[in-house]
């Protein structure tokens, strides 16, 4: 199906993503970063579905550890992580397909999530390696709390964190 109005081209995919309607600042409230690494797709997103990896390729140095056992299966499941700061985070998974895409919005324990949503998003090659995409998308966030964290979160930031996971993945093969 043709987009036939901006409100179509604004949403993404048929997981579970919200229609966003159009707003002329949402792209400035979403940054990503994209690199290849030689690992099939399967690999490397064992990586980013068991939440005590994640700590290791962190970019933004924002989680300090994730208890074992909470490999993330579906949509609807939701795993803690403790931050930096101190404080502890749940992560409810709201867009999921095993080997190729995951997606969480974080929340204060016991609340509802903010709206800001980290994704992750693999392709697979010609050669058998993968694309990957890590979003980061504000564009929902309500919380005013966290506003000036997200403005000040970067594509650099998320390139950090891909580069990061590159290296973990590649030398675990």
């Amino acid at each position: 199906m043709a987009p036939t109005t901006p409100a179509h081209a604004a949403q993404f995919g048929e997981n579970g993503a919200e229609d966003l309607a159009y707003d002329p600042e949402h792209c400035g409230r979403v940054v990503c970063a994209r690199d290849v690494i030689r690992a099939i797709p399967t690999v490397v997103f064992e990586f980013l579905a068991d939440p005590a990896l994640q700590v290791e390729f962190d970019g933004n140095d924002n989680l300090s550890a994730a208890e074992h056992g909470q490999r993330v299966h579906g949509v609807g499941d939701i795993f803690t992580m403790a931050l930096t700061n101190g404080k502890v985070r749940e992560n409810h998974v709201v867009e999921f397909l095993e080997g190729e895409l995951i997606a969480w919005k974080p929340s204060t324990m016991g609340e509802p999530p903010a709206g800001h949503l980290w994704r992750w998003a693999l392709a697979a090659t010609e050669d058998g390696a993968t694309e990957v995409t890590h979003t980061y998308d504000w564009s929902q966030l309500h919380d005013q709390e966290r506003m000036a964290r997200a403005k000040s979160t970067t594509s650099a930031m998320l390139a950090r964190s891909v580069a990061r996971l590159k290296a973990v993945v590649e030398a675990s093969a």
